[in-house]
């Protein structure tokens, strides 16, 4: 794992996670561990209505937090009610966090390649429906971070389990001088609540970078 990342999970403080919220994130580390045992990996989709911020820094910071625990079969998906775009701003905030990010073709919904490992494969980010070919259709946990999904997508076909922790939208702060510092929050949070969900999961461990 490159280093700038491994030192920002290594002080990201989960204690300051309220008990009311960590009860919420129970849900997702129980289903992690109950797919890791039933089926000797986890699949899940993070689901926003976009598919633009809040789910991708999920399945980007999930994905980096099974890695920072050696967890194995993981694997983290992000997808929408709706396709638009990955949010330039969701991508600048990664990048000072200290991923390396390519951008590619097309310039509608363009795919960003984004690495956070020597060894791993970069994760791949563009907007999608949560059904799209590129997430799994059977066997995943379906995770919906936006009260709008949430309460629009109450089914998710194929999903053994559907889970609800949503976030506030960094996008109520675009345009403002307030704007940098509120994505920044939002993906420090996910990154603490990512780290805390794999902290309580039963690893199936890998060799550490």
């Amino acid at each position: 794992m490159f280093l700038p990342i491994k030192n920002l999970l290594d002080g990201l403080d989960v204690t300051t996670i309220p008990l009311s919220r960590k009860r919420e994130l129970h849900q997702l580390s129980d289903y992690i561990n109950y797919s890791l045992q039933h089926h000797n990996k986890t699949q899940l989709t993070f689901i926003c209505t976009h598919n633009s911020r809040r789910s991708h820094l999920c399945q980007i910071w999930g994905q980096i937090a099974a890695r920072y625990y050696q967890i194995g079969d993981i694997h983290c998906y992000s997808g929408g009610t709706e396709a638009t775009a990955v949010y330039s701003k969701i991508i600048k905030t990664l990048k000072r966090q200290g991923l390396e990010i390519t951008k590619r073709k097309p310039k509608e919904n363009p795919k960003y390649y984004i690495e956070y490992s020597e060894v791993m494969p970069p994760l791949k980010a563009f907007s999608k429906i949560f059904d799209d070919e590129a997430n799994p259709s059977q066997q995943f946990g379906a995770i919906m971070t936006c009260d709008h999904a949430s309460e629009n997508c109450p089914i998710v076909p194929g999903a053994e389990k559907r889970i609800s922790i949503t976030y506030l939208d960094p996008k109520i702060s675009d345009g403002t001088p307030e704007q940098k510092a509120v994505y920044e929050e939002r993906s420090l949070q996910i990154a603490t609540e990512m780290k805390y969900v794999f902290s309580q999961v039963t690893p199936n461990k890998l060799q550490s970078d």
